[in-house]
């Protein structure tokens, strides 16, 4: 685990080069969204959580194999691009519009359900010089509250409840919005 932080993120400058370089919108969601919004490291991370439009993941998945990513075989590449190389594994959830314009989960068991308005409208979240695509932190709270509601089998880890103290604690305490 030695130098991890280091490989994700350089593996997070190398997805956003190579996705800006070929014009395919990414997000970071997860724990990395939380740590670019605040600027620094938190804690470590297992993985790191992206978004992208269902449409761009083959394309993307192309990208990333030419520099050594390989897909996960332990996922379904119909519900999400899992990737890996080497301890650094990069996960890719599809995003699509509904009829009506909005944002809503692409693929799996929820695709089609409405996802927070204005998750991908939040500013560039930095850590040192790297600059990466975030959801919002509005979209972050509500992610980390809703959870354990949203899958009951699945408690809230102390790492939730961790990231949602900091989250909160960057918008003054009072929701995000």
């Amino acid at each position: 685990m030695e130098g991890l932080v280091e490989r994700q993120l350089g593996a997070i400058r190398e997805v956003v080069e190579l996705a800006g370089a070929d014009g395919i919108e990414v997000w970071l969601r997860g724990g990395w969204a939380m740590d670019f919004h605040l600027g620094a490291v938190s804690r470590p991370h297992v993985d790191v959580d992206w978004y992208c439009w269902r449409r761009d993941a083959d394309r993307l998945a192309d990208r990333l194999g030419g520099q050594g990513w390989r897909a996960d075989p332990r996922m379904p590449a119909a519900q999400q691009l899992d990737l890996l190389r080497g301890d650094v594994e990069l996960s890719f959830a599809y995003l699509e519009r509904d009829a009506a314009g909005r944002v809503v989960v692409g693929a799996g068991p929820w695709a089609g359900t409405p996802l927070p308005a204005g998750m991908l409208d939040a500013p560039a979240g930095r850590i040192g010089s790297l600059t990466a695509p975030v959801i919002s932190v509005t979209a972050q709270i509500e992610f980390k509250e809703m959870f354990p509601v949203w899958m009951p089998e699945r408690p809230r880890r102390a790492k939730d409840a961790a990231d949602l103290a900091r989250l909160r604690a960057s918008v003054g305490g009072r929701p995000a919005g």
